[in-house]
């Protein structure tokens, strides 16, 4: 009878003490440059990252910009994305983190792969597959966010690893545009302008070739080019949009 006993009073204290659901958070920061890169957003995998939690129904700040009050008063009302990298000689592999404030993992998604040779290509086509252990998660509005006192400093956190066969494909979703679309220089990048003429999509120059941030008005994702052809990418209900371009330079 105390052997159960025990093993009841064990299990009540591995719940106490369990990590908080991922979407029980509001707000999430996501870096300007992840680590074991050298510039600023490279290859648009920071703005990709936001624009897919953002998706998902979360507030997503860059750290470099201003958050609102109720983060800068208690950081541990936000996740926290990291990216980690592990490449072999043919193959570019990352995990997608989200991290407390006190920097323990509360997810982890599987290992992002693809044997792209262009680098561009080949990390956001990763990024990508990693996103995909991600597809069920949602922020609950209205659920109650873990404060510094939910988990205990001594406490020892595990990974958690969302599991996804390996087979399984990405949800892509292909539009084309069928219009032809001209950039006109601007500042910062070009704005692409229709036939009209009226402004349809801008874009940001990165520090990539062939790469920009881009907002069409309804969505913030990035235009890339891929074996000479232009793509404007972004995701729309958890679905990876791909509409195709024809631009004039």
């Amino acid at each position: 009878m105390k052997r159960y006993l025990f093993i009841i009073l064990l299990a009540i204290s591995f719940s106490v003490h369990a990590q908080p659901n991922a979407a029980n958070y509001k707000y999430i920061i996501v870096p300007e440059k992840f680590s074991f890169l050298k510039q600023i957003n490279q290859y648009g995998l920071n703005t990709l990252t936001k624009a897919f939690f953002e998706d998902k129904g979360f507030r997503v700040y860059f750290d470099n910009t201003e958050i609102p009050e109720e983060i800068a008063a208690d950081r541990c009302k936000a996740l926290v994305v990291d990216l980690q990298e592990k490449n072999s000689m043919f193959v570019t592999n990352v995990s997608l983190l989200l991290k407390d404030c006190k920097g323990a993992v509360v997810l982890k998604s599987k290992e992002g792969k693809s044997r792209e040779k262009e680098y561009a290509t080949s990390y956001n086509d990763a990024l990508r597959d990693a996103f995909t252990s991600f597809n069920d998660l949602k922020y609950v509005a209205g659920s109650p966010t873990p404060t510094t006192s939910a988990v205990p400093s001594n406490t020892n956190t595990e990974t958690k690893t969302i599991p996804v066969p390996a087979d399984q494909p990405l949800a892509t979703k292909t539009e084309k545009q069928e219009a032809l679309l001209y950039a006109q220089a601007i500042s910062n990048g070009y704005q692409l302008i229709d036939a009209t003429p009226k402004i349809v999509m801008t874009l940001l120059k990165t520090s990539v070739e062939d790469c920009y941030i881009s907002n069409n008005g309804n969505a913030n994702g990035i235009v890339i080019k891929k074996n000479g052809t232009w793509f404007f990418e972004y995701y729309k209900n958890n679905v990876l949009v791909s509409e195709k371009l024809s631009i004039k330079f």
